[in-house]
């Protein structure tokens, strides 16, 4: 880029006679195009001979903050990494702000798979701080104890859902307690998959794959 580059704010701001926090919420919108292609970031740098213009339908509009939904594979660290424009479900627009200042809440193993959430909302942060149900599938192996399912039904809920595999639905979750309990009642954990995070349910996304939380779920 040539030593007369500008900010990309400061262009939009000129080319549109707009405020610079105008120009800014354009940019950070998706809505700016620099010869054609969209650019997301207020200060990349842009000469006077490049075309700055803006989408069909652009608003200079905050963008609120998101919740997604991921289906973790089993050995993936949870982090934004694994949110992969090409990996989404659903056709909301994504945008390089939704995957800034996320924040991992309710934590998954790395070895578990399922269900795992990021989110920019205080509010979600704060409801998965709270007490919530987890509702995991084990795979498991070994020959369980005898009063080894009474045992595992201290403090939570848990059955079998046939002879390798238990269903837990409990408050109380924090990464590594199923696999201690199961040993202590003499099994071994195989794997373990979240399917459900309180009044959410993993349902049909695909594994690897995320998506938006809608307007109208709750936790």
């Amino acid at each position: 880029m040539s030593d007369d580059s500008i900010r990309l704010n400061k262009r939009v701001a000129d080319v549109l006679g707009c405020s610079r926090t105008e120009a800014e919420r354009y940019i950070a919108g998706g809505w700016v195009t620099v010869d054609g292609s969209v650019i997301e970031e207020p200060g990349a740098r842009v000469t006077e001979a490049q075309a700055i213009a803006l989408l069909p339908g652009a608003i200079a509009a905050e963008i609120p903050p998101v919740t997604i939904i991921l289906n973790k594979h089993a050995g993936d660290e949870p982090s934004p990494r694994l949110l992969a424009p090409e990996l989404q479900l659903g056709n909301v627009r994504f945008l390089r702000a939704h995957v800034t200042n996320l924040k991992l809440v309710a934590p998954l193993d790395a070895s578990a798979n399922g269900l795992v959430v990021f989110t920019q909302d205080y509010r979600v942060e704060r409801k998965l701080s709270e007490p919530i149900e987890h509702e995991l599938i084990v795979e498991v192996s070994g020959k369980i104890k005898e009063g080894g399912l009474e045992q595992l039904n201290q403090g939570m809920k848990v059955s079998w859902q046939n002879e390798t595999r238990l269903r837990f639905a409990t408050k109380i979750f924090k990464p590594g307690l199923i696999e201690r309990l199961c040993r202590d009642a003499g099994l071994t954990v195989r794997s373990i998959k979240r399917i459900r995070l309180g009044r959410l349910p993993l349902s049909s996304l695909p594994a690897g794959q995320w998506r938006y939380l809608t307007d109208f779920e709750r936790f």
